[in-house]
């Protein structure tokens, strides 16, 4: 049996004695309902699913031994659930956030901090992007880190973690040199190359299954200014971009300093399609070849493109308000044919649907390449659990996403979002084009990303889970996220 998200349509009965105790040895540290503590927590969720769990209380600690308080305080008593918030930006119920127990809302650990030589920049589990790139770049340096600077640093790179320097450097875990983690027993511990190596292999990618990370330690490189930005274009030229962004995908030599997602949008409002690009590239070069094909599609409704810090470039402005959201999501082998097809499957899908959302829905399909050039990091850097190697090829990830404001739609956006992956999994394994990893930051609550992973690695996640958290505190208590399989 496979365990994921189980937190929809489940209400556990309250337990006041849990969040008593820690009140007592926490202070103004645990906060309850309806207090400016809590109410400021259950509004930085990025989803309303997320946000409309009722924690018995949430507790925001500041160092690793208040997080280490916290647990030794919980752990074992199956009345007392609890949930591991970081940027709380996973959109299904239960992720981060609980009904009925307690959430552990990290973002109080934020501080981020370089060694003396600037090799390795020490983070906080609960900071953000921006908090990152902010520091770094007066610094001169960066590390492969999330593209939107919203997003949280523990959540992103314990799932994995595609950046802007993925081509350079890898998934953003495998940049990892070090995790500071508070295990089930409230031990603080760290686990890297020499210290607990096999722990430090199952957190690059295994999630929140064994402890929770309190600091990551992520080896630098020298950055400065880079160029990117949005490029939008009509859905009219969606031939035309499948070409170019195939050609980008597919390249053997896939240029290490090139990023592209390409996303295509439609709101079912005015029921038009609309397609955008983040292109970047990470040293300063204007209008780079990589890019020529794409450039050179007219007609360009907005061009943003040119010289940027990281800072700036990821600071993108977030939604006004709390939305109901979904992901799905699945990988590819290269395809101009497969991608023009996955379009006709979503506008086919979403138009025979859309009068049904009260509000309307954003749909989004976006297309990130995933070449050999990222995959072949992970044996250099002492190993990662995505079971993703160059002998899958070039791929492309897709992430279908979805925004509605009616909660009374979630379950018939969720049926719709899932009919479109079927249909467009079913038509890429017709074409020998459908891979089997699974993207675990891009997973739907139906998926089961870490069973993806291989069977050895999956078998070495289930023996390190048994080593470091022998009664199986973060499979059976912490119900939200991804679960090993068992």
């Amino acid at each position: 049996m496979i365990q994921s998200n189980s937190q929809i349509g489940v209400r556990l009965l309250p337990n006041t004695s849990c969040c008593g105790e820690l009140a007592q040895l926490l202070g103004p540290k645990v906060s309850f309902a309806n207090s400016s503590a809590y109410l400021a927590t259950e509004r930085a969720y990025w989803s309303l699913q997320e946000a409309d769990l009722s924690p018995t209380c949430i507790v925001v600690p500041s160092t690793a031994e208040d997080v280490s308080t916290t647990v030794r305080t919980i752990a074992g008593n199956q009345e007392c659930p609890f949930a591991i918030k970081g940027g709380g930006h996973a959109p299904q119920a239960g992720s981060a956030n609980i009904d009925s127990g307690v959430t552990i809302d990290m973002t109080g650990l934020t501080s981020v901090t370089v060694n003396g030589n600037k090799t390795v920049a020490s983070v906080g589990a609960g900071a953000s992007w921006l908090d990152v790139y902010l520091y770094l770049d007066g610094l001169g340096i960066a590390v492969a880190g999330g593209r939107n600077a919203a997003v949280g640093v523990g959540g992103f790179t314990l799932g994995g973690g595609i950046s802007y320097f993925a081509p350079r450097e890898g998934w953003a875990c495998d940049n990892v040199v070090n995790f500071e983690i508070v295990l089930a027993s409230g031990a603080i511990v760290n686990a890297n190359a020499k210290v607990r190596p096999d722990l430090w292999r199952a957190l690059k990618g295994g999630s929140n299954n064994f402890g929770i990370v309190t600091r990551f330690d992520f080896e630098t490189f020298p950055q400065g200014a880079l160029w990117g930005g949005a490029l939008t274009q009509s859905i009219n030229s969606s031939d035309e971009v499948f070409e170019a962004f195939a050609n980008i995908a597919s390249a053997p030599q896939y240029d290490p300093y090139a990023s592209l997602v390409t996303g295509l949008t439609f709101n079912s409002t005015s029921q038009q399609w609309l397609i955008g690009h983040l292109a970047t590239y990470t040293k300063p070069v204007a209008d780079p070849p990589v890019f020529e094909g794409l450039l050179a599609i007219e007609p360009q409704l907005q061009n943003t493109l040119g010289f940027t810090n990281l800072s700036t470039l990821t600071n993108e402005p977030g939604l006004p308000v709390q939305l109901n959201s979904l992901f799905y999501t699945a990988t590819y082998g290269v395809s101009a044919t497969l991608l023009a097809k996955i379009l006709d499957i979503s506008n086919e899908t979403i138009y025979s649907t859309y009068p049904r959302v009260p509000g309307g829905v954003l749909w989004s399909l976006a297309f990130e390449p995933l070449p050999t050039q990222v995959t072949k990091f992970g044996p250099l850097k002492g190993g990662n659990s995505l079971g993703t190697t160059p002998g899958d090829g070039n791929g492309i990830v897709l992430l279908l996403s979805a925004f509605w404001a009616s909660t009374s739609a979630n379950a018939f956006v969720q049926q719709t979002a899932h009919r479109i992956m079927q249909k467009a999994n079913e038509t890429a394994r017709g074409m020998g084009m459908l891979h089997k990893f699974v993207y675990l930051n891009y997973a739907n609550q139906d998926q089961n990303p870490i069973s993806t992973y291989g069977r050895e690695n999956v078998a070495n996640l289930r023996a390190t889970a048994t080593k470091y958290d022998p009664r199986g505190i973060f499979q059976r208590q912490v119900p939200g996220g991804f679960k090993l399989p068992v």
